[in-house]
C-alpha cells in the first residue's frame, strides 16, 4: 500500500490542522505554507475549504484513505 502523501504533524486544542508533513519531499509545512502550495497547484489530491473563515487544507472526497489528513 503506498504510503500517504501528506500527513499531520500538530493540531490545535480544537481539533484543526496546523502543521504538515510532505512524506515523499520530506517538507514540513504551516496550515498556510500548505493552502498556498494547494492553491499552486502543488498538491492535486487536496483542496482548500474556508472553515469558520478560515482557509484549510483537506483532502479530496475520493474512495481511497491514502491520501486522507490525520
Amino acid at each position: 500500500m503506498a504510503r500517504k502523501r501528506v500527513s499531520v504533524t500538530r493540531e490545535s486544542d480544537t481539533g484543526r490542522n496546523q502543521t504538515f508533513h510532505d512524506n515523499y519531499s520530506g517538507a514540513d509545512m504551516t496550515r498556510s505554507q500548505f493552502v498556498r502550495q494547494i492553491e499552486s497547484g502543488n498538491y492535486s489530491n487536496y483542496h482548500v475549504r474556508a472553515i469558520n473563515g478560515i482557509k484549510t487544507p483537506v483532502s479530496n472526497p475520493d474512495s481511497t484513505t491514502n491520501n486522507n489528513l490525520g
